[in-house]
């Protein structure tokens, strides 16, 4: 693993393989661990793959501020910059690729294709504030079903709640599996930073800003997905965009742990040939 200083932060990152340049973004959450447990392996004789935590995750710096999806787009341009990498795909999870939209959005040039997993998106949050969110449910199952917890009714939409739940979750994947996170950096993150705040932060990644990236994209989510409106309204709005449902998982938003074939199958295919893999076995919406 190597070290770059980008904005006065040392980031951790790895480069592997040969071939055509890849970068892979991480979650809110996460770290550059979930592509290496076999998405890398699969990727790296066909690719030169990049992983790296993005700032406050992982082995990189934390910053008291610096988190919106244009500041972490900057931190990636800086690690391009660094690393020599003039253009690249860019795979990202969740707030990865919501990173991964922005980045193409001031970065045409730097970008060839978009595979976009499970984003977010800040410009549609208000929607996973509401009661009624489907997300709130999948999230308190979820934690009882890894911890044995049972969430009280009254935290039921309290996100530090349940991030800080999450966060005592064990590994479930790769040579750790069932050992304990290190939960306290994670809720240090959370409590002496930004983070949480700056991902409402919608700035210039609008619906309506995004639909003006012309970059080619693939758009992936499971089909029980708590963010499916959001598969819906990017794949409304969205230009060259190719929209897959992949059959439902045990995980649902987290499926790339879970079903890490596929979705190598469809990175693939995508940047090789510009279609989905297997696609008579998916449910693509029209």
């Amino acid at each position: 693993m190597s070290v770059a200083v980008v904005n006065g932060l040392k980031f951790h990152y790895w480069t592997v393989g040969s071939g055509p340049n890849i970068i892979l973004l991480h979650g809110l959450g996460g770290n550059l661990a979930i592509w290496h447990l076999k998405i890398v392996s699969l990727l790296r004789d066909h690719f030169t793959v990049t992983t790296f935590d993005m700032r406050g995750h992982g082995r990189t710096e934390v910053s008291p501020t610096g988190y919106t999806t244009a500041d972490l787009a900057n931190d990636l341009l800086g690690l391009m910059d660094y690393i020599g990498i003039e253009q690249a795909h860019l795979v990202g999870h969740s707030l990865g690729a919501d990173v991964s939209l922005h980045f193409a959005m001031y970065h045409p040039e730097r970008v060839l294709k978009l595979i976009l997993v499970e984003p977010g998106i800040p410009a549609l949050v208000a929607g996973r504030k509401r009661e009624e969110w489907i997300g709130w449910t999948y999230w308190g199952n979820l934690i009882y079903k890894l911890t044995g917890h049972q969430i009280p009714p009254e935290h039921r939409s309290d996100w530090r709640y349940l991030l800080t739940w999450s966060a005592k979750t064990s590994i479930l994947f790769g040579p750790n599996k069932g050992n304990p996170r290190r939960q306290d950096d994670f809720i240090a993150l959370l409590d002496t930073t930004t983070l949480v705040a700056d991902y409402e932060v919608v700035g210039d990644l609008t619906l309506e800003n995004i639909a003006n990236i012309e970059h080619p994209k693939l758009l992936i989510y499971d089909i029980e997905s708590p963010y499916i409106d959001t598969f819906h309204a990017l794949n409304a709005c969205a230009l060259n965009c190719t929209p897959i449902l992949l059959p439902a998982s045990e995980l649902r938003h987290f499926f790339p742990l879970e079903q890490p074939d596929a979705l190598v199958a469809h990175i693939r295919s995508f940047v090789d040939l510009g279609i989905p893999a297997e696609i008579t076995e998916l449910s693509v919406a029209s």
